[in-house]
């Protein structure tokens, strides 16, 4: 796949194919001249004795000194040297990419004052497949992710640390070098322009959001598997109550369960006078609510995601009449609010799959199956310790859902005195997604086996397909064996889609 980067912005679905899968970029030419006629502004701007944030002066608290012409050269490159400044471990290469393809949208946006071939090196980078070591910490989330940017800066001049394509550490001059890509010498402003944006933030919450729309219709899968197993009713989901409460994503999540459960001899195998149950436990009937709650806080994350994208960040920025005006749009808030939103919508869709899992573990609870869905309870622990490994991501995933973007500490002299925390948010929203995945493989690794030990009765169409791929790559019920590696199977199935797919290719795409 190919993207074209041009004066318009970025959707998801082509940051998400430059970060993860190296779709190759190319600029546009109407962009680029636009480009470059902002650019005669600054260099405009450059020889004026009245002082310009950026281009004459100083950065933060030493906005007020003035630079005289010979050292604004070394101002860029002093600026991206010192704000490279992050610590700790290595961010993943996809959010290092996600990261630079937005600046990259950016700056082809020709509001930023940069040269063509700032953007011509930046993208040749990316499609030499090139990535900057950007670190853990080093980013408050406003004047912009300074450090994770400043080290992608660091790169385009030549300088700091990379992982070339095939993912080997070396110096940046080594990596250029070899894929034949010049470094740029900074000139006014550039610098400042390279680093001041949300991308770091706003890469990993576009990520988030397709990995959390996959994620929600596995939970789906996952429940309606669940109440198979545990001899559940399904007429709870029934589409004239889902309608009494019309949030559009609970009524699309009880859609997708009755359309997973359609035609189960499971659940029809108790649907009789000899059903004693007047309700399920709350973890199965309310599911639609929580997973549709969950749904809808993306569906408006993907809003602030697409404003965000269609932003251009930097300060001062060249204005389309051609001013240059300083300003505030570097703040990370609005990003960093829906990043918190997200994990803690995460952390209760986790919670209540655990819930189902544990129901499955109980004698007095899953309805005549053996406790633990063990082969020979005593001897066999059989599925135990699979609980109280999703009870302790799912405890870890609450604590990832405090909010990050409540904090704030003052920097730069006070200067810059309240700041977003949204890299924070992201990095912590990262770990909750991964964490979401591995508890519903968890959910699925038990619903399948106890759908397995129900006397051969068989599962809808849709789930029994689900409960043959996990109980293959896991070896359904028996006696006790190493755990581990079936828990991380199944959740490979997840994380790659096999587990979606496998109930879509006899339903159709869930909603």
């Amino acid at each position: 796949m190919t993207v074209t980067i041009g004066l318009g912005p970025l959707t998801p679905a082509e940051l998400i194919s430059i970060a993860r899968n190296d779709a190759a970029i190319e600029l546009d030419a109407v962009a680029l001249a636009e480009v470059a006629r902002t650019r005669d502004t600054i260099e405009g701007l450059a020889t004026d004795p009245v002082p310009h944030y950026g281009i004459s002066t100083g950065f933060g608290a030493l906005a007020n000194t003035f630079i005289t012409t010979e050292l604004r050269d070394q101002l860029q490159r002093s600026l991206v040297r010192s704000h490279a400044a992050g610590a700790g471990p290595e961010v993943e290469r996809e959010v290092v990419r996600g990261l630079m393809a937005q600046r990259l949208s950016t700056l082809m946006t020709a509001r930023t004052g940069v040269r063509p071939v700032v953007v011509e090196t930046y993208a040749a980078i990316l499609n030499a497949g090139i990535t900057p070591v950007v670190h853990e910490y080093g980013s408050l989330g406003c004047s912009g992710d300074l450090a994770p940017l400043s080290h992608c800066a660091l790169a385009l001049m030549g300088e700091g640390v990379v992982r070339d394509a095939h993912g080997t550490r070396m110096d940046s001059a080594e990596a250029l070098a070899a894929a034949g890509i010049t470094p740029v010498q900074l000139k006014e402003k550039e610098g400042l322009a390279l680093i001041n944006g949300t991308d770091g933030m706003l890469g990993m919450l576009v990520m988030a959001i397709d990995d959390l729309r996959h994620l929600l219709r596995v939970a789906d899968i996952a429940i309606a598997l669940s109440i198979e197993g545990l001899l559940g009713t399904d007429k709870v989901f029934a589409d004239d109550l889902q309608a009494l409460r019309p949030h559009p994503g609970q009524r699309a999540s009880a859609a997708n369960i009755r359309t997973l459960l359609a035609g189960s001899p499971l659940v029809h195998s108790h649907d009789n006078d000899e059903d004693t149950r007047v309700q399920d436990a709350y973890s199965l009937r309310c599911a639609p609510q929580v997973h549709g709650a969950a749904r809808d806080t993306v569906n408006y994350a993907a809003t602030v995601a697409g404003h965000e994208l269609n932003s251009a960040i930097d300060n001062p920025v060249v204005t389309h009449d051609y001013r240059v005006e300083s300003n505030g749009n570097f703040h990370g808030a609005p990003v960093a609010y829906v990043l918190d939103f997200l994990a803690i919508a995460a952390a209760d869709v986790a919670s209540m799959s655990e819930r189902r899992t544990d129901r499955f573990l109980d004698k007095s609870r899953n309805y005549g199956l053996p406790a633990f869905l063990a082969h020979e309870p005593g001897v066999d622990s059989g599925l135990m310790i699979a609980q109280y490994t999703a009870a302790g991501i799912v405890s870890e995933m609450k604590r990832l859902a405090a909010p990050a973007s409540v904090d704030s500490i003052p920097s730069s002299a006070m200067q810059e005195d309240h700041v977003s925390m949204g890299w924070a948010a992201g990095r912590k929203l990262r770990k909750s997604v991964d964490a979401l995945g591995r508890v519903l493989a968890i959910e699925l690794l038990t619903a399948s086996r106890g759908v397995a030990l129900r006397g051969g009765i068989q599962a809808s169409v849709a789930n029994q397909a689900v409960v043959d791929l996990v109980n293959g790559v896991t070896g359904g019920p028996g006696s006790d064996r190493f755990l581990a590696p079936d828990i991380e199977a199944v959740t490979q199935l997840v994380i790659t889609g096999r587990i979606l797919h496998t109930a879509e290719q006899h339903i159709g795409p869930l909603e």
